[in-house]
């Protein structure tokens, strides 16, 4: 019984997951085009065509800034979880919090950025955006890391220490070499999961129909984008929304399947 069940809400899932990929490429495909992904988003609702170029550009930058915040952080983190701390007070501290962060709604991510780095200095910014959703992967990361040490067997970091290395170099020359492709899937596992974030952007980067230098003002991005386009009763802007929704959903996609390979490939060792 618990087995059909079980093969009835998969089975569920899988038709609901199907009938969004479905409706998203079949209204986003269209938009598609050359000026979609060359043209920065417009302005004027009632001009045709317009892309999402700028916002692409914004949500890099955005994102890359966060990585550079949220997974070496978290990384680090990972590595005194599993090869330092281990059960030590306040390792367990640091695990706990970790596990709160994880399941903080990133609404309340974005409302913190907003009041530590917004609020002070006046105005919305892709620095402060970054904040937001580095503080979101940094967790992730670090619980990943964790995870994935664990799994490296014993024998190699006792190998290295018989050998006169120093604990520091066991660590980082041996046990996390093992683990590099685990880590590497952890890091692209976070930045999946800050991929589709709107609301933290909503409070600290908000948007911007133009092309961005630097995040030192309010920065183009496609989740916000989609957000304000798709509440829109402006034909245009709806298409794009849709357009750029899948770009998303193919993004995420693609790091979710590299993610996976790059896990099955790290087993081998």
């Amino acid at each position: 019984m618990l087995k059909v069940v079980a093969w009835v809400a998969a089975s569920i899932g899988i038709v609901l997951l199907a009938l969004i990929l479905y409706t998203v490429v079949a209204r986003g495909l269209s938009a598609w085009s050359l000026s979609f992904f060359t043209q920065p988003t417009p302005a004027d609702p009632m001009r045709k065509g317009g892309g999402v170029a700028n916002a692409v550009l914004g949500t890099l930058m955005i994102t890359g800034f966060a990585a550079g915040l949220g997974i070496p952080a978290g990384f680090l983190a990972g590595v005194y979880l599993a090869e330092i701390g281990r059960t030590n007070r306040w390792a367990t501290t640091v695990r706990l919090v970790a596990n709160v962060l994880v399941g903080v709604p990133s609404i309340i991510i974005g409302i913190f950025a907003y009041a530590l780095l917004v609020k002070p200095l006046g105005h919305f910014s892709g620095y402060a955006g970054g904040f937001a959703l580095g503080v979101i992967m940094l967790p992730v990361m670090a619980r990943t890391a964790e995870d994935i040490l664990n799994l490296v067997p014993n024998e190699l970091r006792e190998s290295a220490l018989a050998l006169g290395a120093p604990r520091w170099r066991a660590t980082f020359g041996v046990v996390v070499r093992a683990a590099r492709s685990g880590l590497v899937t952890g890091a692209l596992l976070a930045l999946v999961r800050v991929s589709g974030e709107t609301a933290p952007l909503l409070f600290t980067a908000l948007n911007s129909p133009f092309w961005t230098k630097n995040l030192g003002g309010p920065t183009p991005n496609l989740t916000v984008t989609i957000f304000n386009f798709a509440l829109s009763p402006f034909k245009n802007w709806q298409e794009i929304a849709w357009g750029a929704a899948l770009l998303i959903i193919v993004a995420v996609l693609g790091l979710n399947i590299v993610a996976r390979l790059l896990f099955e490939r790290g087993k081998e060792w």
